[in-house]
């Protein structure tokens, strides 16, 4: 068995993290998830999921995995409660399962940015989207994007993943950032802003059912929580690192980025009268590509725009494909390269049916956003609040001037107000699943 690899730098790990959590969770589902849940109104509950329940179960998923050094599924084998190795387990088939369908997107994004420099949907963004979004041409693009996703993390950690974020990262924020700059000058945006940024609190009471378990699961989403990727990042860890002040700089990055997205995408929308949250999970191919139809230099600023997207979704990928990944080099004697395509190749197969119907990759995404996520993010908060507690207080501290209060602050939280949230969110979410259910079935018959 080969020797386990590292970061090589601590700023790797942190834009390797982001990466992570800037894919297409924060620039397709983003403002898609705020457009159909009530604008400003889904952007508070949002941000308080973030902070109060995402930020502390990053911290949960960082102790394990440094404390371990381990993949998800052995680490908590080797922290010596191998009865619980289930949850590495559920964390570990979550990543497998999002990156399934994850890719089929990703294969969207690459034919858009082919798509927005020849101007091939500026006739009609929907009659593209329908043509492109399912079907043989999909399903080769799944490929394509799954073999760049395979080559990086073939490469290793720091040669494959800690480079190629280093590049990813910032490039994603300077684009992100040089189109927001752009939306101020259109006409019309105004109500975009005012959408975006202005919560409407009858909105927010009115809704609240169905805003908390789509704001909780976005920010697992777009933190990549509950299906790996940051315990196995942080397995990658040196002993003297702080965990709370990375996980903070990482939370605030992916927020940023996430808040960014939306100050390009609603203005645009709003300056042409485009209703915000229609064209559900094809919302950024249609009704923002119509947008770019209609704009000056809309050729280059379609370019610009998926070539970031594309960026964010590799970003992604790659951490996802990295926790199945780990798990085979930290138990075979087989080389990273090999493990990686067959993965890969396992992989591209799973997510196969999403690219033949929309409607197969909607409940491929509602089964990971409704169920897998919070059961695996509540499981592992329930093994760090109330099995692996003082070990896991002390990995906290280490490497940082927080006190034992502070820690046992964190576990407390960890304990109680965190899981409750989480448990909410899951049991909203199977009642959204089991509504689709229904009506599915109706459907049928």
């Amino acid at each position: 068995m080969s020797q386990r690899e590292t970061w090589a730098t601590r700023v790797g790990f942190i834009l390797a993290a982001v990466g992570s959590a800037v894919g297409l969770g924060n620039v397709w589902q983003f403002p898609f998830q705020t457009g159909a849940n009530g604008g400003a109104a889904f952007i508070v509950v949002y941000l308080a999921a973030v902070f109060l329940i995402g930020f502390p179960a990053m911290l949960a998923e960082f102790v394990i995995g440094r404390r371990a050094e381990r993949n998800p599924i052995d680490a908590f084998a080797r922290l010596g409660h191998r009865d619980w190795r289930v949850v590495g387990v559920l964390g570990t088939l979550s990543a497998f399962w999002i990156l399934a369908f994850y890719s089929v997107v990703g294969g969207w994004v690459i034919r858009y940015i082919v798509g927005s420099a020849t101007g091939a949907y500026f006739s009609g963004s929907e009659a593209y989207f329908g043509a492109i979004a399912a079907g043989p041409d999909a399903v080769g693009l799944h490929a394509v994007f799954m073999a760049l996703t395979v080559g990086v993390v073939a490469l290793g950690v720091t040669d494959g993943i800690e480079r190629s974020t280093k590049l990813m990262v910032p490039s994603i924020v300077l684009l992100l950032g040089g189109l927001a700059v752009w939306a101020v000058t259109l006409d019309g945006g105004g109500a975009g802003y005012a959408y975006y940024l202005s919560p409407d609190i009858d909105t927010l009471v009115a809704n609240i059912g169905s805003i908390l378990p789509a704001a909780v699961g976005q920010a697992f989403f777009t933190l990549s929580l509950g299906m790996g990727a940051m315990l196995t990042y942080a397995s990658y860890l040196g002993r003297d690192d702080s965990l709370p002040a990375d996980g903070a700089t990482i939370v605030v990055l992916n927020t940023f980025v996430g808040l960014l997205a939306g100050l390009v995408v609603f203005p645009i929308l709003f300056s042409l009268g485009i209703e915000p949250g229609s064209g559900g999970l094809g919302a950024a191919f249609i009704t923002l590509a119509g947008a770019f139809a209609q704009l000056p230099a809309g050729r280059l600023l379609g370019v610009v725009f998926f070539v970031v997207l594309l960026l964010a979704a590799l970003s992604s990928a790659i951490s996802l494909l990295e926790v199945v990944t780990a798990y085979l080099v930290d138990n075979t004697d087989r080389s990273r390269s090999t493990l990686a395509v067959a993965l890969g190749a396992a992989i591209f197969a799973l997510g196969v049916p999403s690219a033949f119907g929309l409607p197969i990759l909607s409940w491929y995404n509602a089964i990971a956003y409704n169920l897998l996520l919070p059961l695996s993010v509540l499981c592992l908060l329930l093994f760090v609040g109330w099995v692996d507690t003082d070990d896991a207080v002390a990995e906290l501290r280490r490497g940082t001037g927080l006190g034992e209060g502070g820690a046992v602050a964190w576990l407390w939280f960890v304990r109680t107000v965190v899981p409750l949230g989480v448990l909410v969110t899951l049991l909203l979410g199977l009642q959204s699943l089991a509504v689709r259910a229904g009506l599915l079935a109706e459907a049928v018959v």
